[in-house]
């Protein structure tokens, strides 16, 4: 079993057992067992096999013999029993927005056992009745419901990253594949994803075709034929496959991509050339019939039509073939354009890596500097740091420069903004630190004008360096607060403060759209990945593509700049 199937068995066991009411550390002791699992840089059976499962903090003989058990045979026993004492269903319960461990026990107790049980109830005001919930539960239990229904099954940006990278290394190592690449709403890095499209070239088809179908992760075979097969993963996400002749390969992966707004835009400027396209490819057309123009690239196709090649990211009929008609594209920032990552977490709060360990996993990535930005003391759940701390905490992260030459430690916190929009440090403490990130951590159900006004008080905090995920939502359970983006955005501007794209992919808050706003306003922003573990880090790539899709180019990102620059640029630098 990977790390990521053995995390997820150990959340879920917490879930349960807090549904039972079971003892609070007994909890904890699973929900902290799965995120270490999760934070693990190599797979647990490698380091069983060196004899050193027992060696890991928190796993005892109980916890390792149970991983063991995983690893040996794919099944608990231990699990298995405590999945008997609850309705299938119970796991699509806690997935709701507003429904947690408590709500579920109670609703079992009332006899209600599926979803559809769940939002009839609702509907009818027959939870406001129950203890501990009242008329606002219900609302959000149904706001909760409508959620889930409007996601229905696509998967996030990072799952479905995963799961197309775990099949083209599959491919890539049993198949004769020539050219090959994921195309739909995943090469266009939509936040969501619905399936996983692949398109390849290969002289022997069928051998694909076989290879694709018998692959470990495919719950259901959809359709298998000699030059297209569709299966259904065990992730839960359809997966599809074509071979297609490399003349074409460059118009099919344009077509594939999509989005079908770009395309159609595109087909019609087409048109109006007497130009046809295709997936097959880009045709002429003429009194004596049709003449090929291109196809084996993406360039091919878009030269046709006289259009520059447009990153994927930008087809979203966005104003993208207009700006390249007229010479206006942007040059995306790229990846490698980023300097240094400036929110995440050690184990000083609730990280599971130490200031050294962040500091070293970073440089290999190639960064210049990190800012270590542990929360304040009201996340209380996130073990935040209290005042009387932070001298200790220092005095690491200055041992941490010393045995981690190369980059540069910042000295940095994730600050809470309070309900009145004060924040969880006070000011001579705040201008202690190298850089100074706020976020909202709680009372997600403001009114829009008292969220608002909450979260520009602290922007006019002369201390404050930058917003983190800013809306606060989670893609797919939790909604984004009620809050007036653009008088946010508009108040980040006047008071020089950046703004956060959390490249973690169940947030990318900013969103695509909000960044680009953004970026109208003149705000400067920050790619961050709000990292708890070193494996974390590299899930930069999926802030960048989602400020690609926000149109963003190098200049506007911060973190692209040098320490020296970054340093003077941040308010406490321009003083």
């Amino acid at each position: 079993m990977t790390n990521r199937e053995i995390a997820r068995i150990f959340s879920e066991i917490g879930l349960m057992l807090e549904v039972k009411g079971e003892n609070v550390f007994k909890v904890r002791t699973y929900e902290r067992l799965a995120d270490l699992v999760l934070s693990l840089p190599e797979p647990l059976a490698t380091i069983r096999a060196r004899g050193e499962l027992r060696q890991l903090q928190g796993v005892g003989d109980s916890t390792a013999q149970k991983i063991e058990q995983l690893l040996d045979s794919g099944a608990l026993p231990y699990y298995e029993g405590l999945r008997q004492e609850f309705p299938p269903t119970v796991f699509e319960f806690l997935k709701i927005p507003g429904v947690g461990p408590k709500t579920v026990k109670l609703l079992l107790e009332a006899g209600i056992t599926t979803v559809e049980q769940l939002e009839h109830a609702a509907q009818a005001g027959q939870l406001r009745t129950m203890r501990g919930l009242g008329e606002k539960s219900e609302q959000d239990i149904l706001r909760g419901i409508g959620q889930i229904k409007s996601f229905g099954q696509r998967a996030t940006l990072g799952v479905a990253s995963d799961l197309a990278e775990t099949i083209v290394g599959h491919l890539r190592a049993c198949a004769p594949v020539e050219q090959m690449e994921a195309a739909g709403s995943l090469r266009r890095a939509k936040e969501s994803v619905g399936d996983i499209d692949i398109l390849v070239t290969s002289d022997r088809p069928e051998e694909v075709m076989d290879c694709f179908v018998h692959m470990e992760i495919v719950s259901e075979v959809i359709a298998h034929g000699p030059t297209k097969s569709m299966v259904m993963t065990t992730a839960g996400m359809q997966a599809d496959i074509r071979v297609v002749p490399p003349e074409s390969f460059g118009a099919a992966l344009q077509y594939f991509t999509g989005s079908k707004e770009h395309n159609i835009k595109l087909r019609d400027f087409a048109v109006r050339q007497k130009i046809k396209l295709n997936e097959y490819g880009a045709f002429k057309v003429t009194a004596k019939g049709e003449k090929r123009l291109g196809g084996a690239t993406e360039e091919e196709m878009y030269a046709a039509v006289g259009l520059p090649w447009m990153p994927p990211e930008l087809r979203e009929d966005q104003g993208e073939i207009e700006a390249a008609r007229e010479g206006r594209l942007p040059k995306l920032i790229e990846l490698s354009d980023i300097r240094g990552d400036l929110q995440m977490h050690s184990t000083w709060s609730d990280g599971h890596h130490t200031v050294e360990e962040m500091a070293r996993a970073a440089k290999a990535l190639g960064y210049a500097y990190i800012a270590v930005t542990d929360h304040s003391p009201s996340q209380t759940i996130a073990n935040g740091v209290p005042v009387a701390n932070l001298a200790r905490r220092l005095a690491e992260i200055e041992a941490a420069r010393k045995a981690a030459p190369g980059i540069a430690i910042l000295n940095g916190t994730e600050v809470d903004i309070k309900r009145d929009g004060s924040l969880d440090y006070p000011d001579e403490v705040l201008a202690q630190f190298d850089f100074v990130i706020a976020s909202v951590h709680s009372g997600w159900k403001m009114e829009e004008g008292a969220m608002t006004a909450r979260i520009i008080k602290a922007l006019e905090n002369p201390w404050v360096d930058a917003l983190g995920h800013p809306t606060g939502r989670i893609i797919g359970q939790r909604e984004p607060y009620a809050v007036d983006i653009d008088a946010v955005l508009r108040a980040a501007a006047k008071h020089g403060v950046a703004v956060e794209i959390n490249a973690y992919p169940d947030r990318l808050d900013l969103k695509d759209v909000h960044a680009r706003h953004a970026k109208s306003l003149g705000v400067k922003l920050l790619i961050n990945t709000d990292a708890h573990a070193a494996d974390q880090l590299p899930l930069m790539r999926f802030g960048v593509a989602t400020a690609r899709r926000g149109w963003i180019e190098k200049g506007e990102v911060l973190n692209t700049l040098t320490v020296r620059e970054l340093v003077k640029r941040l308010r406490r630098g321009r003083r």
